[in-house]
């Protein structure tokens, strides 16, 4: 099993970054995906999930209106499309999978190894 996050690197403040996650091993059309994120000295927390069988997705209040997570079940891949960000996105961003219908805010299957994400001032 691989999630292979990309996507990260330096932007300022109110730029833009498109986070992807590449997967193979699993069947990917089986289970919710999303993004979390870890910040220096904090612990890592939800960003953004959507679910396989409604699309349904979940966003943290911080990223609501500015984040956008999306799925294409036939490249087994999720992404992130980040707009006007701010320092406080800056954090190491990681990708996850829980298969069937359990809620990626509670369980998890699979992680990827992160991806970094700097916003300077």
């Amino acid at each position: 099993v691989q999630l292979q996050a990309s996507g990260g690197g330096l932007v300022q403040t109110g730029g833009s970054l498109r986070l992807a996650c590449a997967t193979s091993g699993f069947r990917f059309s089986d289970y919710n995906v999303g993004w979390f994120r870890q910040a220096p000295g904090k612990e890592r927390a939800a960003v953004a999930t959507i679910r396989w069988h409604s699309g349904g997705t979940y966003y943290a209040d911080s990223v609501k209106s500015r984040f956008t997570i999306s799925r294409d079940d036939a490249k087994n891949t999720v992404w992130l499309q980040m707009n006007s960000l701010k320092p406080e996105d800056t954090a190491v961003y990681y990708c996850a999978a829980v298969r069937g219908l359990r809620d990626l805010l509670s369980q998890t299957d699979y992680w990827g190894h992160g991806t970094l994400v700097t916003v300077s001032s």
